[in-house]
């Protein structure tokens, strides 16, 4: 059992955060390394060598991190990890998703305005709803969360513009499989740097048609 109660998936690879002390899912937490020169470095990617140290993806818990130290004791080394490391996670996580999110569009499984989002939600055919974080609110709550799918707000209206190559866009919705699963996960992490933001599934909606 896992400390929230909920039995563990076997087949998903869990990980300590060095922070908490929790053990979950990879999906939760940003990975970091060390370079060369001794500075902790993200690996949003999950990709870098070296042994891996792991953080609950909130800005909180990466802010503790480097203020107690707790990637020097994780390293059994000293470590530079710089002051802006939270700011800096946050702006590549931002950077991953805005890129995820174009090429699924590039793939013909996104579609960005109102009326358009609002089809697709109508017929079934998106499994995440995307709505920038500075949108009207009223404009927002007229859309709802696909069923058994995803809504996201942890992107600006010039973010999500950047990904339909488009000045701006409130809302965008993407079509089940592809990247899409990726999506979710790089903006689940990144709505834990900004925490102002959230996000929701369905069912979970305060907003109707």
């Amino acid at each position: 059992m896992t400390r929230g109660g909920r039995p563990k998936d076997n087949d998903a690879p869990e990980r300590r955060c060095i922070v908490t002390g929790e053990t979950g899912g990879k999906a939760g937490l940003v990975r970091f390394v060390v370079g060369p020169e001794g500075e902790v470095f993200p690996d949003l990617a999950e990709k870098l060598p070296g042994r891996g140290m792991w953080v609950t993806a909130g800005r909180a818990e990466i802010e503790t991190a480097v203020r107690k130290g707790l990637f020097s004791r994780a390293a059994k080394a000293q470590v530079k990890a710089p002051q802006d490391l939270a700011d800096r996670v946050e702006a590549g996580l931002a950077q991953r998703v805005v890129e995820l999110v174009s090429l699924t569009r590039k793939a013909g499984r996104a579609v960005a305005g109102f009326e358009k989002v609002k089809d697709w939600l109508a017929a079934g055919r998106a499994k995440v709803l995307l709505q920038a974080s500075d949108g009207s609110e009223r404009g927002k709550g007229k859309l709802w969360t696909p069923e058994g799918g995803r809504w996201f707000g942890c992107l600006t209206a010039s973010e999500l513009g950047l990904s339909f190559g488009r000045a701006s866009v409130i809302h965008g919705a993407l079509a089940p499989g592809g990247l899409t699963d990726k999506v979710i996960r790089d903006a689940s992490r990144l709505n834990g740097l900004r925490g102002h933001v959230g996000s929701r599934s369905a069912g979970e909606d305060s907003g109707t048609e």
